[in-house]
């Protein structure tokens, strides 16, 4: 199984800097691959050099975190609720990211604060995202949670933000509006070296913890009776790794908007390729996210001209049939 997870990784590995290359020499400006090679080692042009460092490499690694992120968020949240259809947007935590980033645009509409709106919206759709998962597990408390319980009380909560979307939505000026659709559509629009160095610790040192909790993630799917009889302090573990997986969600939210799909997709396919050991699936799963959102955006950078679309629609087409196949499947 490691033998297979190692190629299985190579692969992939190798398949997204294809892609990276492929998303660093399309645009509005195209760059000759080995002009792309020859930039990034030093010796390209300066115009080259502005293009690739100054406007698509930070939005490439920012697209690279964020679908690691949200990969890691879904691999925790399925291996809770031993549920293949739980992510971190169908349990309500991006639509709690979301709401809070919609209620800080209302209420900040022509005034000072709106000028400050790129560095504070991160911190609302943080805010908003941790929030949601309290009320999820609050909600969903009843002498301890139960996988089934967490479930059905995130489905309600992404039901009620939803509603309060909507009624925030209709309120607001056209021009914000207009915003608040393209964020909610899942845009990477913090996209300068400022918001890497932001987001990246987020993903390395969460990431890096949800890996050495791999050994409990691979008890919890065993089921609760299971869990505590092989000496695991389920509430403790199953707390600490819902807001794991909140903060996580939050975090990529707070650049990506409201991404759909990775979270499902990335942990259950990687899943079925390398099997369900957590120590294999992790950064399996981590590639695969990271790959889906990269070719998103190529795809929405170049190919729907002469302006592009949020990248979330685009993986939005890519994940809902297989989000409609595994409802069939689990059905």
């Amino acid at each position: 199984m490691k033998r297979k997870g190692t190629i299985v990784f190579g692969i992939l590995l190798l398949l997204l800097i294809a892609v990276f290359f492929i998303n660093l020499s399309l645009g509005t400006i195209s760059i000759s691959p080995l002009s792309v090679v020859a930039t990034l080692a030093g010796y390209g042009t300066s115009q080259d050099g502005i293009v690739l460092f100054d406007f698509r490499l930070p939005r490439i690694v920012i697209a690279l975190l964020i679908g690691i992120g949200l990969a890691i968020s879904g691999v925790i949240l399925q291996g809770i609720t031993n549920n293949d259809l739980a992510d971190p947007g169908i349990l309500g935590i991006n639509t709690g990211a979301g709401l809070f980033v919609v209620i800080f645009i209302f209420f900040t509409e022509n005034t000072v604060i709106k000028s400050f709106s790129s560095y504070l919206m991160p911190l609302a759709a943080f805010a908003g995202a941790i929030i949601a998962m309290f009320l999820i597990y609050v909600l969903a408390w009843k002498n301890g949670i139960t996988p089934k319980r967490l479930i059905l009380v995130g489905i309600g909560i992404n039901s009620a933000f939803s509603a309060l979307l909507i009624i925030f939505q209709l309120k607001m000026t056209n021009q914000s509006f207009s915003e608040v659709i393209t964020w909610l559509s899942g845009d990477l629009w913090g996209t300068n070296w400022g918001f890497v160095v932001a987001i990246l610790p987020w993903i390395i040192v969460l990431g890096s913890f949800v890996w050495i909790k791999s050994r409990t993630l691979n008890v919890l799917r065993l089921g609760d009776e299971l869990s505590v009889g092989m000496g695991i302090k389920l509430e403790r573990e199953r707390r600490i790794l819902l807001f794991v997986a909140a903060a996580l969600a939050g975090a990529c939210v707070a650049f990506g908007g409201g991404l759909a799909f990775i979270g499902l997709i990335a942990p259950h396919l990687a899943k079925r390729i390398v099997g369900p050991l957590h120590q294999i699936m992790i950064p399996v799963a981590a590639l695969i996210g990271a790959l889906i959102l990269l070719i998103g955006d190529t795809i929405a950078r170049n190919f729907f001209g002469p302006s592009e679309i949020p990248v979330g629609l685009i993986v939005s087409i890519i994940g809902a049939p297989y989000f409609v196949y595994l409802l069939v499947k689990t059905a």
